[in-house]
């Protein structure tokens, strides 16, 4: 959607595919960070975007079974917004749309679902897609395959992402929200088991981790015992779980960490999941998918007003944006077994504990800490009119 919005924006005639007939899907990314925020307002579009409905966190922090730790704080970053974001990922996409019709090459088709590339011998050449009225055929100079960690096109072109790996899965869930309750967003840790809470005004989006793996015996112990975990967790929550009426209230994230090694082929570029799914840590992938498509769109728009895009160009893409997706994942990754990991399967992190005593000693590394998770390892800025 951003880089639709984008390459419109320049001229370009876009032709955006959506197999839904809206955007209205439940536990996707929330999170907006000051890099997605600082790209809204070059484009003008801030101010009006932050008269959604939303939430606004300027830190955040861990309770160590009975310690409260602040881990990162965006008070102090530059610009104007020195804050994560919640809003449900429907009215983000809702907005972009909107603002992208105000262009005459910008054309959104929803409930039309690509399932097949075209090709033009080696060259990606399109896409065919099944639409209300049957299947259409999209030609174009270039297709974007923006469609997820399962991405359909991906695979059609024979691009194969590699494993990193994952030791975990999350359940996501949610429970309400009372005025006496802890109003920022807080990860727990408490007797082997990890649970963050996503303040989403009227209640709380939870997101509770598992061991890779373990969802169906938990299944089998049934939700009695998921309400009692959660309680024993998160203590004023304890009072609540019984909103939880069957697994039916549960949604299972399959986590998985991978990324392709070459992100295109000729006439087709991968962004986002589809070249590079991440580890909810953070909570960046949508962040990350966002700065791929101005970093997409800064390169190819020019190439494209002139009716070529070459393999080359594809690969300017990918080697701009591969750095901060590599480096995302392993530190992603190193979390995952350094704490995750051993506090999941022996119920204690070396590395966790040690954290109120490094906070203290180092009292300035919430905002080193704030600024990395706010913008990243590469945030990009736009160069295109």
């Amino acid at each position: 959607m951003m880089l639709a919005l984008l390459l419109a924006r320049a001229g370009v005639d876009v032709v955006l595919l959506e197999k839904h007939a809206d955007f209205l899907r439940d536990f996707r990314g929330d999170t907006i960070h000051p890099s997605t925020l600082a790209v809204i307002e070059e484009l003008g579009l801030l101010d009006e975007f932050l008269q959604l409905p939303h939430q606004r966190v300027s830190s955040l922090s861990g309770n160590l079974g009975d310690t409260a730790v602040r881990v990162a704080d965006f008070s102090h970053l530059p610009g104007r917004s020195k804050f994560l974001a919640f809003m449900p990922q429907w009215d983000f996409l809702d907005f972009l749309a909107a603002r992208g019709i105000r262009y005459p090459g910008f054309h959104l088709r929803l409930k039309a679902r690509a399932h097949a590339l075209l090709f033009d011998g080696d060259r990606v050449a399109g896409v065919r897609a099944e639409t209300p009225e049957g299947e259409v055929e999209i030609r174009a100079a270039l297709t974007v395959a923006a469609d997820g960690r399962d991405s359909v096109l991906r695979a059609a072109a024979g691009l194969v992402p590699a494993t990193v790996g994952a030791p975990m899965d999350v359940l996501w869930l949610r429970l309400s929200k009372r005025s006496s309750d802890p109003h920022e967003t807080f990860g727990y840790v408490r007797d082997g088991r990890i649970i963050a809470l996503i303040d989403r005004g009227e209640y709380w989006q939870c997101a509770y981790v598992i061991a890779k793996g373990a969802f169906e015996d938990m299944r089998r112990h049934g939700i009695a015992a998921l309400q009692a975990s959660i309680g024993r967790t998160v203590p004023f929550l304890a009072d609540r779980t019984s909103e939880l009426g069957s697994w039916d209230d549960v949604k299972l994230l399959a986590v998985r960490v991978d990324r392709l090694t070459r992100w295109y082929r000729p006439g087709l570029l991968c962004i986002g999941d589809a070249a590079h799914a991440m580890s909810p840590i953070g909570g960046v992938g949508i962040n990350l998918a966002i700065q791929d498509a101005v970093a997409a769109a800064n390169r190819l728009a020019p190439k494209l007003l002139r009716g070529a895009v070459t393999p080359a160009d594809l690969a300017a893409v990918q080697r701009r944006r591969q750095f901060a997706a590599k480096a995302t994942q392993a530190l992603q990754i190193f979390i995952q077994r350094n704490v995750v990991g051993r506090v999941l399967n022996a119920g204690y992190s070396p590395l966790l504990a040690g954290v109120p005593h490094l906070a203290r000693a180092m009292p300035f590394l919430p905002r080193v800490l704030g600024r990395l998770v706010a913008y990243g390892f590469r945030p990009e800025r736009i160069t295109i009119s």
